[in-house]
């Protein structure tokens, strides 16, 4: 009796929980049992009642497989990525987990991946340092307002909702199969899988050519930011300064201008007695110029000058300080720390071999990382070479990259690439929630017109209001999706839009 055909295709359920990324795969073995794949699992903490929502995720996910994940996929360390795996919530204790995949860059033993990791930690921590001081300010600048939002904005990515660094995140969720653990790189065959022969999947990036993790921005040419070693000189000389400016500590700053001896500390001459100490002293006229308001009924300021009345500015000189102005350094250091992040996004592209076809799920990688796919090739055991332009070429369904950001999808060695008239698009973003967190455009208008022209309406966003109800705005058969289904779930903050939505694709 003649066995039966392998089941074509496979569906894909998306998480909507405004800022994250969640994606079950389920790929129907040649018995016809499901296999199951979890690509990442978190929400930005930004997103009110994230923490009960991903409750809600997690217990979705259980009913659906039975508890049983024959592969989980950590693409990156962020925790709108990462956050369900928070340690003290345990809510997967109930899982059994087969193998966790993860890029090379996450391995503890790899030397590469150390170096790497020695920047992202120790800008992290002065990240930390800088967000807590311009948190506890008074009276900044507009333009120090503006920095401390963004920072705290991207730390938003690099700690839990509880404040826990995500690397604890990480380490609950390899935890959960330890002796599984499978580094990816683009360098290795093509992944194949026992019970899934109509399943090839080829790991893209994140390369190991160091200048690709660099490369952040592209349009007609590309800005690269600085080389690991001024990230880590950056990183450096803000933790040292915030030590030297610590109470009671000693100065040992080797970036600093002047010896430590030359000088007087900023918090001695904010002491009321300072001034008095000597009528013409340092301290006097620092209080007198910078620290105010000036002792009436004398004039605000002490000069040469002919008095003037008395206004705000004057009796409040906290504006005339820098006191602040140098943690602007703290803004390109954020920058570097989250773009080189996304750029070691694990992207993985799934090939049907039976017809050829592609389904590309790129987590948040940025410019560089996809670039590095012109560079990847494999060599399959019949000799065939396949590149990563000829996957892009047959591409059929596309996660798209970072929430829709800017530059999360590149245009002609990205998305112009994309040739198949099938091709379809889920989008992974809720865009009022992405305005509340200050990101501008996201999803990005000119990536929106563009997926539009080559996806046609086959373009799903996860806070499209035809989700709860209304009309699709495509047929269904249609391109590479086959069927589509919406799931029930209102969040603690009673958005509707908090829900899944699951394509069968082929």
């Amino acid at each position: 009796m003649p066995s039966k055909p392998t089941p074509a295709g496979f569906t894909a359920r998306h998480y909507c929980q405004g800022i994250g990324d969640c994606h079950l795969l389920r790929f129907p073995k040649a018995d016809r049992s499901p296999f199951w794949m979890l690509i990442d699992c978190g929400v930005h903490t930004s997103i009110s009642g994230g923490s009960e929502l991903m409750d809600g995720i997690v217990e979705d996910i259980h009913a659906a497989t039975g508890g049983r994940i024959d592969v989980l996929v950590l693409t990156h360390e962020h925790a709108d990525h990462l956050s369900a795996f928070l340690p003290s919530a345990n809510r997967f204790a109930d899982f059994r987990i087969g193998e966790i995949w993860m890029a090379w860059t996450e391995s503890d033993v790899d030397p590469q991946a150390q170096a790497l990791d020695k920047f992202k930690q120790q800008a992290l921590t002065a990240l930390a340092d800088a967000s807590q001081r311009l948190n506890a300010a008074r009276q900044l600048s507009p333009g120090l307002q503006a920095l401390r939002a963004g920072v705290d904005a991207l730390l938003g990515f690099s700690f839990g909702a509880k404040g826990e660094k995500i690397r604890a995140l990480r380490k609950a969720a390899e935890a959960l199969a330890p002796d599984n653990i499978r580094y990816r790189e683009p360098g290795e065959p093509p992944i194949t899988i026992k019970g899934l022969p109509n399943l090839r999947t080829y790991v893209l990036a994140p390369s190991r050519d160091e200048r690709y993790l660099r490369i952040t921005e592209g349009s007609g040419e590309t800005y690269r930011m600085a080389d690991d070693a001024d990230g880590l000189r950056m990183a450096r000389a803000l933790s040292c300064a915030f030590a030297a400016t610590a109470e009671g500590s000693a100065p040992n700053d080797p970036a600093a201008p002047f010896d430590p001896s030359t000088g007087i500390r900023l918090s001695d001459l904010r002491r009321p007695a300072a001034a008095s100490s000597r009528k013409n002293s340092i301290e006097a006229f620092a209080r007198d110029h910078y620290f105010g308001p000036a002792i009436a009924p004398g004039p605000a300021i002490r000069s040469r000058r002919p008095a003037s009345p008395d206004t705000a500015n004057e009796r409040d000189q906290s504006w005339r300080r820098i006191d602040h102005d140098w943690l602007g350094t703290s803004a390109d250091l954020a920058m570097q720390l989250d773009n080189k992040t996304n750029n070691t996004s694990l992207v993985l592209a799934f090939e049907l071999v039976d017809t050829g076809r592609v389904f590309l799920f790129a987590a948040d990688a940025q410019v560089g990382n996809w670039l590095s796919w012109h560079d990847t090739r494999w060599t399959l055991e019949n000799g065939d070479v396949v590149t990563g332009p000829a996957l892009l070429a047959r591409t059929v369904y596309y996660k798209v990259g970072h929430h829709g950001s800017h530059n999360a999808t590149l245009g002609k060695k990205g998305l112009e690439l994309m040739v198949s008239k099938d091709l379809s698009a889920f989008i992974p973003t809720n865009e009022d929630d992405a305005k509340n967190v200050h990101w501008g455009e996201m999803p990005f208008e000119g990536v929106l017109s563009a997926l539009e022209k080559h996806c046609g309406k086959r373009v799903i966003r996860a806070d499209a209001a035809w989700l709860l109800g209304g009309k699709r705005p495509f047929r269904v058969p249609s391109g590479s999706i086959r069927n589509l289904r919406t799931g029930p779930g209102v969040a603690e903050d009673g958005d509707p839009r908090r829900r899944w939505v699951e394509v069968d694709l082929a």
